[in-house]
């Protein structure tokens, strides 16, 4: 690795490298963890436990079935469709076990978003929660999946309670919608059969593909990045050097999962890291259901939470949070889209702990940069690289700019992805030579410090200047009075762009002109807003990313600007 800015800033004690060979496979890591941790819990969700000595039963049983009775073979692809619920754990590293890549999918998905991420994954198997059900059934006839197998909320709970949170979702809160899948058969169908027979070895090399992540798809049609066992490995690893700097403990820890797990951050972070470690992985199946989730909090004392901003800001808007025990937390970790600075202060003042910043892409197993642990980060910064990682702020012509110089933020290290899936133009358009290029233009500054300014796709260009969304929405979230902003670019005859927002109210008094008067205060003339539009609220991603693509789409559907 090329010596670099940050090396002379970088945290004390934090190794520079990592072994992402450490573990042959995402199997063999797990494998490591059930005979390490077998007595603790592993996962927790609505009140049920299971510890990593269950998990291990269930993953071979899940393992068992593929192998015993279906026709799947090692690298077939297996959709796995459902919300965070104990199943998820099992299905994932039980189709890893059986050599299968995961193909995970939203469970909001259309059938249109399904059946191209289906057909394009060449998808043989999916594991789906029956709420959604009626969505496959609508386009599996267009698909080459053969095996069905669906799931309901409470399979795992157990007992009456399980059988009670079925019935009522289905026959009280109407929850469930009439499907016909003939060839399906049901979860714990699956695990009684598995029961029957051991799994069969399967040899799995670290550069087997263990998931086809799907990009979000906020600059276009999503596309399925091929993701290896080391990939994963090696960033769960370099997670794990900078987590430890700053006080994880090994058999200590208790995180919240509030992201879904079919998302990379929380695959990662999440779902693989706690196995990494022997921590408690309590599961927040609806975070927009705030009541449930803050019982959830309550329910244990965590010392870790993963989030995006606009969840960190939903949970400081409800009163009960504030009166919550935070003794044991450690820290907090935002990625996915930029942490504001009043959502950071906030939650410093409110928990007494920071909000650590970090940053990645699906592309990247996630994580390449992130802020230290130890000491609060610098807000709007996403840190500097974690281990083994090689970052570069490129110009248009591949070469390096100076610090403080804007540029495309590229990137090299074992978690990056091995391209996408049936695509080699895209790969191909997507690196310089052998650097990732993120599509995200940043600066680095002396101190080796990396800042996001904003998506290179989403740039506004007025009169010449460039003009970036994040430093637009960054001002008007400051205004007491905002919940919520999103900024776009418009067509503009005069200055080729210009600016619109796109405000949720925090204080329905909240008008047109404050917000105009604000933007002179604490904007130069050209990044002013030309036109406000208030709204109920913004689109999101499923983990509660802005996405400035469906607003724009939305606008010049509605409006026009000639």
């Amino acid at each position: 690795m090329d010596e670099q800015p940050w090396y002379a800033n970088y945290p004390e004690g934090v190794n520079k490298e990592i072994n992402p060979d450490f573990y042959s496979s995402i199997p063999a890591m797990i494998e490591d963890s059930i005979t390490n941790y077998g007595r603790l819990v592993a996962f927790e969700n609505m009140g049920k436990e299971i510890t990593y000595a269950q998990l291990g039963s269930y993953i071979n049983r899940f393992a068992s079935y593929v192998h015993h009775h279906t026709n799947l073979k090692k690298g077939d692809r297996i959709a796995i469709q459902m919300p965070n619920l104990l199943q998820y754990p099992v299905a994932m590293y039980g189709a890893l076990k059986a050599g299968l890549t995961v193909v995970n999918t939203n469970p909001l998905y259309t059938p249109s978003e399904m059946l191209h991420q289906f057909n394009d994954s060449g998808a043989k198997a999916i594991i789906i929660l029956e709420n959604f059900a009626y969505n496959l059934e609508k386009i599996i006839k267009k698909t080459q999946i053969e095996t069905v197998i669906t799931t309901k909320i409470g399979d795992m709970i157990g007992g009456v309670k399980g059988s009670i949170i079925n019935f009522a979702v289905k026959n009280i809160k109407k929850m469930v919608p009439a499907f016909d899948l003939p060839r399906a058969v049901s979860f714990k169908k699956v695990l009684n059969l598995g029961a029957e027979k051991n799994p069969k070895e399967v040899s799995t090399e670290n550069t087997d593909l263990a998931f086809l992540q799907y990009t979000g798809g906020t600059t276009g049609v999503s596309k399925g990045a091929m993701l290896s066992h080391r990939n994963v490995i090696a960033n769960m690893e370099q997670l794990l050097q900078w987590m430890t700097h700053g006080g994880i403990k090994e058999k200590e820890e208790i995180f919240i999962t509030a992201l879904p797990m079919y998302h990379i951050f929380a695959l990662t972070c999440n779902a693989l890291m706690t196995m990494r470690i022997g921590a408690r992985n309590l599961l927040v199946t609806n975070p927009r259901d705030m009541k449930a989730f803050l019982r959830d909090l309550r329910r244990r004392q965590w010392t870790v939470l993963t989030g995006v901003n606009t969840l960190f800001n939903r949970l400081l808007n409800q009163p009960t949070f504030q009166d919550m025990d935070f003794s044991k937390v450690k820290f907090s970790f935002a990625g996915g889209m930029a942490l504001q600075k009043y959502v950071a202060d906030k939650w410093k003042e409110v928990t007494g702990t920071p909000v650590c910043e970090g940053y990645g892409l699906t592309e990247t197993s996630p994580v390449l940069t992130a802020n230290p642990l130890i000491k609060d980060g610098e807000t709007g910064y996403i840190g500097m690289p974690i281990p083994s990682t090689e970052i570069r702020i490129l110009n248009d012509e591949g070469k390096s700019v100076k610090p403080g110089e804007p540029g495309e933020l590229c990137a090299r290290g074992p978690q990056v992805f091995q391209g996408y899936w049936n695509d080699s133009e895209e790969t191909k358009n997507c690196f310089h030579k052998d650097w990732f290029k993120t599509g995200d233009v940043a600066v680095m500054d002396e101190r080796g410090f990396f800042k996001i300014i904003d998506r290179k796709k989403e740039m506004i260009l007025v009169s010449g200047f460039n003009v970036y969304p994040n430093e637009i929405e960054d001002c008007i979230a400051l205004h007491d009075k905002v919940l919520e902003v999103g900024a776009i670019g418009v067509p503009d005859p005069k200055s080729t762009e210009a600016v619109k927002v796109y405000i949720v109210k925090g204080d329905e008094r909240l008008t047109e002109e404050e917000i105009r008067e604000y933007c002179k205060e604490n904007l130069t003339g050209y990044k002013h807003p030309k036109y406000i539009e208030f709204t109920d609220e913004l689109p999101k991603s499923n983990v509660g990313k802005i996405l400035r693509r469906i607003i724009k789409e939305n606008d010049l559907k509605n409006n026009s600007y000639t």
